[in-house]
C-alpha cells in the first residue's frame, strides 16, 4: 500500500505541475472577468424578478387594506341606519379582509427584505467587476513584462560572455597590428607627410632658389639699374600720382671771417 500511495502522490504532483505550466495568466484574467460578468447578469435578473414580486404583493396588500376600509365604512352606514345585523355582517367581512391585510403585509415585508439583500449583492458584484476590470490591464502588463524578463534572462544565460569578449579582444589586437603595419609602410615609402607640410616645404625651397638666383645675377651685373628721379617722376605723372616735393638742400654755412692779424709794419 505504501508504494501505491507514493505513486499516487507523484502522479498528482506531476499533474499539478503540468496544469500550472499550461495556465496562461492573461487568459485566466480575461476568463475571470467573463465569469464575473455572467454572475452579475444572473444577479441582476434575480433582482428584477424580486422587484416584480415585491410590487405585485404590495399591490395585493393595498387592495386588501382598501377592502377592509370599505367594509368598515359599510358597517358604520348600517349602524347609522339602525340595522345592527347588517353592521355585524359588514364587520365580519372586514375581519376577513384584515386577515388578508396581515398576510399580505407579512409577505410584502419578507419579499422586500429579500429584494434589498439581492440589491446589495448586485452592488457588490458591480464594484468587484469594476475593480477587476481596472486591474485587468495592469495584471496583463505585469504578466507580459515577466515573460519578457524571463526570456531575456534565458537568452543572456545561454550566451558565453567571457568567450565573446575574448574573441573581441583578439580581433582588436589584429586590427591594431594591421594599422601599425600600414603606418610603417607609409613612412618607408615617404607618404607619411601631410599635404600641408609638403606645400610649405615647397614654398621654402622656391624662396631659397630665388634668393640664389638674385645673388648670381648681382655678381654678374645682370640686375636692372635703379630708375633715376626723373624717370620716377615721369612714371608717377603717367599714373596720376603726385610725387612728394624734394626737401630743399641744406645751405652751407658761410665761412667765418678771418681774425684780425697784427700789422706787420707795427
Amino acid at each position: 500500500m505504501g508504494i501505491f500511495s507514493r505513486l499516487s502522490d507523484i502522479l498528482k504532483a506531476n499533474i499539478n505541475d503540468m496544469l500550472d505550466k499550461a495556465e496562461d495568466p492573461e487568459k485566466l484574467v480575461k476568463q475571470i472577468i467573463i465569469d464575473m460578468q455572467k454572475e452579475l447578469t444572473k444577479a441582476t435578473q434575480a433582482l428584477g424578478k424580486a422587484v416584480a414580486s415585491e410590487r405585485m404583493v404590495e399591490k395585493q396588500y393595498r387592495n386588501a387594506c382598501a377592502i377592509s376600509a370599505s367594509w368598515e365604512s359599510r358597517a358604520k352606514a348600517a349602524l347609522k341606519a339602525g340595522d345592527a345585523e347588517l353592521a355585524k355582517k359588514a364587520l365580519a367581512s372586514k375581519v376577513k379582509a384584515d386577515e388578508d391585510v396581515a398576510n399580505y403585509r407579512e409577505m410584502y415585508e419578507t419579499i422586500s427584505n429579500q429584494t434589498e439583500a439581492i440589491r446589495a449583492q448586485v452592488e457588490v458584484l458591480k464594484s468587484k467587476l469594476q475593480e477587476a476590470q481596472s486591474r485587468q490591464a495592469m495584471l496583463i502588463a505585469r504578466s507580459q513584462m515577466a515573460d519578457t524578463t524571463k526570456a531575456l534572462a534565458q537568452t543572456l544565460g545561454g550566451i558565453d560572455t567571457k568567450s565573446g569578449f575574448d574573441k573581441l579582444s583578439r580581433m582588436e589586437e589584429k586590427i591594431e597590428r594591421k594599422e601599425a603595419e600600414a603606418a610603417a609602410f607609409s613612412e618607408i615609402l615617404g607618404n607619411g607627410k601631410p599635404e600641408e607640410v609638403a606645400t610649405f616645404e615647397e614654398l621654402e625651397r622656391n624662396a631659397k632658389v630665388d634668393t640664389e638666383l638674385e645673388r648670381l645675377m648681382a655678381e654678374m651685373g645682370m640686375l636692372p639699374a635703379a630708375p633715376s628721379d626723373a624717370e620716377l617722376t615721369a612714371l608717377a605723372a603717367a599714373a596720376g600720382v603726385e610725387m612728394p616735393a624734394a626737401a630743399p638742400a641744406e645751405i652751407p654755412a658761410a665761412p667765418a671771417a678771418p681774425a684780425d692779424t697784427p700789422d706787420q709794419g707795427a
